[in-house]
This record gives structure tokens, C-alpha cells and sequence, in this order.
């Protein structure tokens, strides 16, 4: 199982709900969140597979910043 972590600049729980839920429907992952009251605004995704690329280009599609932390 893989995790990453990811910074954001997404800000209310209706955007967060919307990302989670296109993640879901386009990439076969396992566990989706957001800690929103972090001061990163924290994307969390737990998977057999993640593809990073995926995510982040699905982010910055949505006009999301995105990026990866180690």
C-alpha cells in the first residue's frame, strides 16, 4: 500500500468533497482526504498504486495548487 501526501491551496469543505470524489471516480485508489483545518490544506491518498502525475494534473485542472511532500 502507498501513500502520498500532498500540499494544496484548497480551502472549503464543498471543493475539498468535489476533489475527493473525481479522484475516486477516475483513479482506482483505496483512501481519499483532506485535512482542511491544516495550515497546507493536506490531500492524503492511500492506494495499492498512485499515480502521481495523474493526481497532480487533475488538481492543477481544477485551478488547485499540488504539491507532493516527502
Amino acid at each position: 500500500m502507498q501513500v502520498e501526501v500532498f500540499k494544496t491551496n484548497v480551502k472549503t469543505k464543498k471543493n475539498a468533497d468535489m476533489v475527493v470524489n473525481l479522484i475516486k471516480r477516475i483513479l482506482p485508489v483505496g483512501k481519499v482526504n483532506f485535512d482542511l483545518e491544516d495550515c497546507d490544506k493536506i490531500l492524503r491518498i492511500e492506494a495499492n498504486e498512485i499515480q502521481l502525475q495523474s493526481i497532480l494534473k487533475l488538481l492543477l485542472d481544477l485551478g488547485f495548487t499540488c504539491t507532493p511532500l516527502e
